[in-house]
């Protein structure tokens, strides 16, 4: 017999490709299993958080689309057959009593008092979506705006995705001054970049120059393309690396992929320093020390590109990666024409998140990561994102949804559900944690195959020991066989 987590796993997994199939929703991509980052994995975590936290509990088709999920026809017959067919492309907001066959007072009575949960201090607001229809199934507070934390991340990812579309990739290049004396490596804002990739670029890089005649230049390094404060306003801190539009695995002087790490405090001079020598030993000599500098206007020598968009979103929010959340908000800046600074990207993502009808009334980006506490969101806006992206008709938008760590297995989830595991494998959420607030958005399948979106936010929490297994317990409760 399976171990029980496993046959949860693979339940959940039927159970939400039913739903999909059953609303003609397409929806795939892969996850990756992963540590704790902003929220951190008990058994990773250092002895205190950032300035702000609380010590944490233990070849692409065009266009892209995401392959379809698994199926299985001969049960389908199980779901609903009134089940509509796709979810509103309207706001998500609606009565509670708006489809009887929901029965939102049983609902009601079973999240109520879960909500009431002393851990979860006194401020707490819940939004529960059917995302075939679009309407409310319960709702407390929904339009609140609250401190989101981590959760803002589902809010910087879709707008991203709608501004730039999941095939976009972020590019680093070099580019040789007239004369040949001189090579700028320019950033563009991609904090995946790694050692090989680098290696790989001053290879291309070497072959053109040495094409051209030249085998010895000076090196110069752009991160013009980022304006405004580098340091997050939480200053340095183990969470996040300076926001430079030029850097190698984020900044990290360790080998961890993932999770707090020690940061360099210049990410883009190292970056140039590793170019360099990696120039050198392509065949062509670096002269003096890499020294920042605009890039000259003409076509690059090489370039490297990250990978798409899709995947890029997919890890910011299986491993609440700080460092992708910002230069995903960048990103979108960019798009929209305003300066990659954090107050523009602020702007672009909520002029974004309009644009896709979304209820953006008291909402605050004062970051893409939620690291500062500053940022509001409503519980509405979070489940509203998160129909819009099971939304067949947004197919852009679903590595919102296949991003989402796994309940008990995967990413920031992976050591939660202990003490409400009916919801382990069913349940997939972005986890959101700062000192003294604690959330969760995300999806479950329901036993008769419908897609729920939730929400929870709760401020001025007492503990996250105590938040988060509340949290958890609100999610798992939509799992029952009794409801909605």
């Amino acid at each position: 017999m399976p171990e029980p987590r496993t046959w949860q796993l693979t339940a959940g997994s039927a159970a939400l490709g039913l739903a999909l199939a059953a609303a003609a929703v397409t929806l795939a991509g892969p996850w990756d299993s992963g540590q704790r980052t902003a929220e951190r994995a008990r058994a990773a975590a250092p002895a205190a958080g950032g300035t702000r936290h609380a010590p944490p509990p233990p070849a692409p088709a065009a266009p892209h689309r995401p392959a379809p999920a698994p199926s299985a026809p001969g049960v389908l017959a199980a779901l609903n057959p009134a089940a509509p067919a796709g979810p509103s492309t309207g706001p998500s907001a609606g009565p509670a009593d708006a489809d009887p066959g929901k029965r939102p007072a049983d609902l009601a009575a079973v999240l109520g008092p879960l909500l009431a949960d002393p851990g979860l201090g006194p401020l707490r607001t819940a939004s529960v979506v059917d995302t075939a229809t679009g309407k409310q199934l319960y709702g407390a507070g929904a339009t609140t705006p609250m401190t989101p934390a981590s959760t803002v991340k589902i809010a910087t990812a879709a707008a991203a995705l709608s501004a730039l579309g999941p095939d976009h990739r972020i590019p680093t290049t070099t580019t040789a001054a007239p004369d040949g004396k001189t090579v700028t490596l320019t950033g563009g804002g991609d904090p995946t970049l790694d050692d090989t990739r680098l290696k790989a670029l001053a290879t291309d890089t070497a072959r053109a120059l040495r094409a051209r005649g030249h085998t010895s230049v000076r090196l110069a390094y752009d991160t013009g393309l980022y304006t405004g404060p580098a340091v997050h306003p939480i200053g340095p801190n183990e969470n996040i690396a300076p926001v430079t539009a030029l850097m190698t695995r984020a900044g990290r002087l360790d080998t961890s992929p993932s999770g707090p790490a020690p940061r360099s405090a210049d990410p883009a001079r190292d970056t140039a320093t590793a170019f360099a020598a990696h120039l050198t030993r392509a065949g062509v000599t670096v002269t003096g020390d890499p020294a920042p500098g605009p890039a000259p206007k003409a076509a690059p020598l090489a370039r490297t590109h990250s990978a798409p968009l899709a995947d890029l979103v997919e890890r910011t929010l299986t491993h609440s990666d700080n460092d992708l959340a910002e230069a995903l908000a960048r990103q979108t800046a960019l798009a929209h024409k305003l300066p990659a600074s954090f107050d523009g990207a602020g702007k672009a993502v909520r002029a974004e998140l309009a644009r896709l009808g979304l209820p953006v009334t008291g909402t605050r980006f004062a970051d893409g990561s939620g690291l500062d506490r500053n940022d509001r969101v409503s519980a509405a806006l979070l489940t509203g994102l998160l129909t819009r992206a099971a939304d067949p008709a947004r197919p852009a938008l679903r590595p919102l949804l296949t991003g989402l760590p796994v309940g008990g297995f995967t990413g920031t989830l992976a050591d939660r559900f202990d003490t409400a595991p009916t919801g382990a494998g069913l349940v997939r959420a972005k986890t959101g944690t700062l000192t003294g607030v604690n959330t969760l958005a995300g999806t479950v399948a329901t036993p008769d195959g419908r897609l729920l979106a939730f929400a929870f936010l709760a401020g001025r929490t007492p503990s996250p020991y105590q938040a988060q297994p509340a949290l958890d317990r609100l999610s798992a409760a939509l799992t029952g066989p009794d409801h909605p």
